[in-house]
């Protein structure tokens, strides 16, 4: 776990909780800007993620280690006594959705981007049929066979993370069976707290089925909301070119919600 505070009074605190993979390193230049507007940040890498994936180079990680490793993070962000946000993406976004519905964590806002509730991109191997998951040995080794280009259009990222040694796609089937019973799981959902809520998604997502998406958000008892499809992005937002734009209506959210709570920034 990582925190990173801004200098001088503090506005909020923001939760990031990076998407199946990858791991926090890629969000420098999203914490950066959260820092420079006045917001504390908590990360790390997810169990099995980072510099542990160097070691083990295959994702068979239950996702009980996942919730109580984003419970840690909640929990620091609360001892700082300000607004918590939660800034979920693809993975990480169903597992704050998960976190906090289950543990009815006081959160002022939450901001999910392209939550993976039901995914377009299969590994190969399974020839785009789940029901040939029941045949598989659980431990058999796949490549999910997600790369950069299929995340972003930003040539400039391309060529940053490239050949990222901690970037790893490998999973196990036993792996992939429990990541597909806890998108159902989430995207069945009905009963999220009243909090508000910014989901975006960018309308060429290669990776994650955004109707699913909109369809949840829909389904939700919420007293605010917002939806945001950013029309020509991929997966990543906010490695996209248009990230300045994303990150500004990111920020809008973050301040118009606390100005709605009567927190004076």
């Amino acid at each position: 776990m990582w925190k990173w505070e801004t200098e001088g009074q503090a506005r909020a605190v923001a939760v990031i909780i990076h998407s199946a993979y990858e791991h926090h390193r890629r969000y420098a230049w999203l914490i950066e800007n959260l820092r420079t507007s006045g917001i504390h940040v908590i990360s790390g890498d997810l169990p099995g993620h980072g510099e542990d994936s160097r070691h083990k180079r295959v994702h068979s990680e239950e996702f009980k280690s996942y919730e109580t490793f984003v419970k840690q993070l909640m929990q620091a962000a609360l001892t700082y006594n300000l607004p918590v946000f939660v800034v979920g993406h693809g993975l990480g976004a169903i597992l704050g959705i998960h976190v906090v519905e289950k543990f009815k964590y006081e959160c002022t806002g939450v901001i999910i981007t392209s939550p993976w509730m039901h995914l377009k991109h299969q590994p190969s191997k399974l020839s785009n049929a789940l029901t040939g998951l029941s045949k598989l040995t659980g431990n058999l080794k796949i490549n999910h066979e997600i790369n950069i280009k299929h995340l972003t259009r930003s040539y400039e990222f391309y060529k940053e993370e490239k050949d990222d040694i901690y970037y790893n796609d490998v999973i196990t089937v036993n792996w992939y069976r429990e990541l597909h019973g806890f998108m159902k799981g989430i995207s069945q959902q009905t009963v999220f707290p009243n909090i508000p809520i910014l989901l975006m998604t960018g309308g060429n997502d290669k990776i994650a089925d955004v109707a699913y998406s909109k369809k949840w958000l829909a389904q939700q008892s919420l007293s605010e909301y917002q939806y945001k499809e950013w029309k020509a992005c991929y997966h990543d937002l906010f490695q996209e070119p248009e990230r300045e734009d994303i990150y500004s209506y990111m920020e809008s959210f973050i301040f118009n919600t606390l100005k709605s709570v009567g927190y004076i920034i």
